[in-house]
């Protein structure tokens, strides 16, 4: 007797347990997914990641926060050989039909080109200048219509055509004979107004099948990538990495690349370039240094010694305490507070290795780092306690970086605030992009073939283009025997959108005011248990490089704004102060 199965269901919690449902893994969250399916949306997203993480192999790859970099270029290489398999089918096609076809399907070469050049002249910005505008506006009217006079010849030719191949010749401005011949050939049909006259019924009813066949191919491509957001990109599948067939392609580079990417993109010890020390971390908001002078107070007789890692430890706990729920939440409750990480990373810098392999990521060394470093004021290897949430399904990623440091008594206390914002919206309307192809009938299908159809040779000359360039420079660029070097840009900030929703930016700010509100508190109690005054800590305003940090009663409502001229004022509302933000992690 069998029995059905039962999914196992969410135990209830006490809400002074701070045990939270282990998160999602990298590999298998919604943002790795969403990108995974965007390598086959944005060919331009395709091969800055194909460049940055398979080209470069000298780069480190960024801290992937909440994703899995190494499955993104799996999709992508993925997606790579399926887009130039494809191109290179239609291409043949082109040119079968040419040599079989009386040369007729030249004539809608060139404006197949210009339809493939429109896009590339206006660009991929939004809001691109009048002139591409204009510019991309002309060459793609104008393709148009010469598809359509060429196309509109040729089905008269097919069904009304001479077809003896002769005519009574043409003389042209300089007294030329043009005759014909039996044969026809491109030099006879020297205008698409000849096409009528000189090509035979068979050379255009030839032409026709060729250019459905080249639509079939269009259709087919974009039948493959519905089929593999339904299957192994959808949502049900896709947390089953081992039967992901882009993570089983046999390729010796690759299989060896993806073994280092995830050695090193979560790993706590952070290899940077100088000029991107927090890149893949996103947007940073206002990173500020805050000076305290370390007096004693005179309540307390004698003032116990105050290290780095005494006020870590202080903070540590009070940061924890964002896990647990609410008494009043009850045992459902899903706040992504209660997935908050805390772990300690060290940043080194890239520079004095001699291969990519020598970065020290093994535990005893990363120890012995930390340790060095906590207590420590270097200038490239610096220590930082780190805090994240990752929220809306790891699409919206917000990190907080902390660093403590006591020096000549006095304290500084460094927040370094970086947001991750959701994933393009274009990716996330792939699955929806996908189910209406899926679902849309033949009509609907065919003409979304047909239209692609006239720039099908440009756009496959410029895929097959490119793989030539790529594979040019991933043979004579001399990437593999390169020094090592910082990651250049994090695949996770290439794919995000410029802005969340409203209801992100107010989850940002709750989180960030969450953060930074045990990390004042944490502080201000390290100070008093040391026997250290805490007055200064809580009124004094500290000019920062990119702004002014006020703070005010944290002793009470532990309430501050950070940012250029920003001020916070306790209320028995708890109002919120505006949030500031800043560059990103790049400092632009």
């Amino acid at each position: 007797m069998s029995t059905a199965y039962v999914p196992q269901q969410p135990q209830p919690t006490t809400p002074t347990a701070a045990s939270p449902a282990p998160p999602t893994p990298p590999h298998a969250s919604e943002a790795t997914r969403l990108l995974c399916a965007g390598t086959y949306l944005d060919s331009g997203y395709r091969d800055r990641v194909i460049e940055e993480l398979h080209l470069n192999e000298q780069r480190i790859v960024a801290p992937s926060l909440g994703f899995d970099a190494a499955r993104v270029l799996a999709h992508a290489l993925r997606a790579r050989r399926h887009e130039l398999l494809w191109a290179g089918a239609i291409i043949g096609l082109w040119l079968v039909g040419t040599a079989a076809g009386g040369r007729l399907l030249l004539f809608f070469l060139w404006p197949s080109v210009l339809l493939a050049l429109a896009p590339w002249i206006r660009g991929r910005s939004e809001q691109p200048s009048r002139y591409r505008r204009l510019a991309a506006f002309l060459l793609r009217w104008w393709g148009r219509l010469a598809v359509a006079v060429v196309l509109a010849l040729t089905v008269l030719a097919a069904f009304g055509g001479s077809g003896d191949g002769s005519s009574s010749g043409s003389y042209d401005s300089y007294g030329s004979d043009y005759g014909y011949s039996d044969s026809s050939s491109f030099t006879d049909t020297f205008s698409p107004a000849d096409i009528v006259d000189t090509v035979k019924p068979w050379q255009a009813w030839l032409t026709l099948g060729v250019l459905a066949a080249i639509g079939w191919c269009v259709y087919a491509q974009r039948n493959q990538f519905s089929r593999a957001l339904a299957a192994e990109l959808s949502p049900q599948r896709f947390p089953d990495a081992a039967g992901d067939p882009a993570e089983q392609a046999d390729n010796p580079r690759f299989q060896r690349l993806k073994q280092r990417i995830r050695l090193e993109q979560h790993a706590p010890l952070v290899m940077y370039h100088e000029a991107r020390p927090f890149c893949g971390a996103g947007a940073a908001y206002d990173t500020w240094v805050l000076a305290v002078e370390l007096r004693a107070d005179e309540e307390h007789k004698e003032q116990l010694p105050l290290s780095n890692r005494t006020i870590l430890e202080r903070i540590r706990p009070l940061l924890e305490q964002l896990r647990v729920p609410s008494a009043y939440a009850g045992p459902g409750v899903r706040d992504r507070l209660r997935w908050l990480e805390i772990d300690e990373c060290v940043f080194l810098p890239v520079e004095g290795l001699l291969t990519r392999d020598q970065a020290p990521y093994t535990p005893q060394a990363f120890d012995e780092h930390r340790a060095r470093a906590v207590e420590e004021g270097a200038e490239k290897r610096r220590h930082f306690l780190r805090i994240r949430v990752g929220g809306w399904e790891e699409e919206l990623v917000v990190t907080v970086f902390v660093r403590i440091h006591t020096q000549g008594r006095m304290l500084m206390l460094e927040i370094a605030p970086h947001v991750l914002t959701p994933v393009r919206a274009d990716f996330k309307d792939a699955d929806r992009t996908a189910h209406r192809f899926r679902h849309n009938s033949a009509l609907g299908k065919a003409a979304g073939a047909l239209v692609l159809v006239p720039g099908s040779a440009g756009r496959s000359l410029g895929q097959l283009g490119r793989g030539a360039v790529y594979l040019w420079r991933l043979l004579t660029g001399g990437y593999a025997g390169a020094l090592p070097d910082g990651p250049a840009v994090s695949v996770r900030e290439l794919g995000s959108a410029p802005a969340g929703s409203l209801f992100q930016e107010m989850d940002v700010v709750r989180y960030l005011r969450s953060v930074q509100d045990r990390v004042a508190n944490g502080v201000r109690a390290a100070l008093a248990e040391s026997g250290y005054e805490t007055g200064e800590f809580v009124q004094k305003v500290v000019n920062i490089s990119n702004g002014d940090v006020n703070i005010g009663n944290i002793s009470g409502n532990n309430t501050f704004a950070v940012g250029s001229h920003a001020s916070a004022f306790s209320t028995d509302s708890g109002g919120a102060a505006p949030q500031q933000k800043g560059a990103d992690s790049n400092g632009r």
